[in-house]
């Protein structure tokens, strides 16, 4: 005993090769098994696989595009923040918008969508031309989005939350409201469209819990689902994973690619490069404002330009495990 206690290196040496390599193979293991994940997921969508002939090239056309953005730009005095010459969305795909802090992708979001006006440009969704128009215009019409900091009413419920997001209630016009047979019927479907959304985002437990209650990760699934009460062909996710606890990371991914798969088409603003790698169908990288690339995520990954631009030319994106 007293001599092995007199000679612990060597024990404590291999103890810590042997962590180090423990570490680094739990590290591969989980590489392996996000490039897995993402290799099912693109075989298993059919708007994925319709990608597969696009060029990964900035402005590259898409097979059925929903939305098309052409020379779209805004200007804050001398900041150009967006410059956007040509961007197609492709239908049904989740679509991922990455680039530095500062480099425009939540103001192309507050532009497309509305909450803001564009110095220049036009843009089309589902074929409709979308310059000029309201944000609530343009939501009604099927382009919804969310934000980075949560708009949930906090001294609403779940449930009252939710049925403010549904569009058209009769209700809501001053004579109708007065007459509560025109409207009570409608009120009865919305509230069941709530409920079923609720359960779907695991929140029923939470239906008549004042949202002020909620954690974070809650609140973001709560806008995601009250976006859904539109029943928007685009969700625009503006960093949803931003200051949710890590627990409830792993649901919220599970729940946007349900999205997708269940048809509707999803842009995501995300900074995670995981979780970007692992569940985009199609990454677009922006710049100063600009697309600098586009592309699948293993042409995102060999992209010397994006690394460049988004993590510095010391740094590399994570790359495909060799086979």
């Amino acid at each position: 005993m007293r001599s092995a206690d007199r000679n612990p290196g060597p024990r404590a040496g291999a103890t810590a090769a042997q962590s180090e390599s423990v570490d680094e193979s739990i590290a591969q293991e989980r590489e392996r098994v996000l490039h897995h994940e993402q290799e099912q997921d693109l075989a298993a969508s059919a708007a994925a696989q319709a990608l597969a002939s696009v060029a990964a090239e900035p402005g590259s056309s898409k097979p059925d595009p929903i939305l098309v953005a052409k020379k779209v730009s805004r200007r804050f005095g001398g900041l150009l923040a967006v410059d956007v010459e040509h961007l197609e969305v492709q239908r049904g795909t989740l679509t991922a918008l990455i680039g530095p802090n500062g480099a425009g992708k939540s103001t192309f979001f507050n532009v497309v969508s509305g909450f803001d006006k564009p110095t220049s440009g036009t843009w089309r969704f589902n074929g409709r031309e979308m310059a000029g128009l309201s944000a609530n215009r343009i939501a009604r019409l099927g382009m919804v989005r969310t934000f980075q900091l949560t708009k949930a009413l906090t001294r609403m419920t779940a449930l009252e939350n939710m049925m403010l997001g549904a569009t058209d209630q009769l209700g809501e016009h001053f004579l109708p409201s007065l007459i509560r047979p025109l409207w009570r019927a409608q009120d009865k479907q919305i509230e069941v469209r709530a409920d079923n959304l609720l359960e779907h985002f695991n929140l029923a437990h939470m239906r008549d819990q004042f949202a002020g209650t909620m954690s974070g990760g809650q609140r973001k699934l709560l806008e995601m689902a009250r976006a859904m009460m539109v029943q928007p062909d685009l969700l625009m996710l503006d960093e949803p994973m931003a200051g949710v606890n890590p627990a409830l990371t792993q649901s919220l991914l599970g729940h946007i690619q349900a999205l997708r798969d269940g048809g509707t088409t999803v842009i995501l603003v995300e900074h995670d490069m995981d979780v970007i790698m692992s569940i985009s169908d199609w990454i677009v990288c922006f710049a100063e404002g600009r697309v600098i690339a586009e592309g699948r995520p293993d042409d995102i990954r060999s992209n010397q330009a994006v690394v460049d631009a988004y993590l510095g030319s010391q740094r590399a994106l994570p790359r495909k495990q060799e086979e």
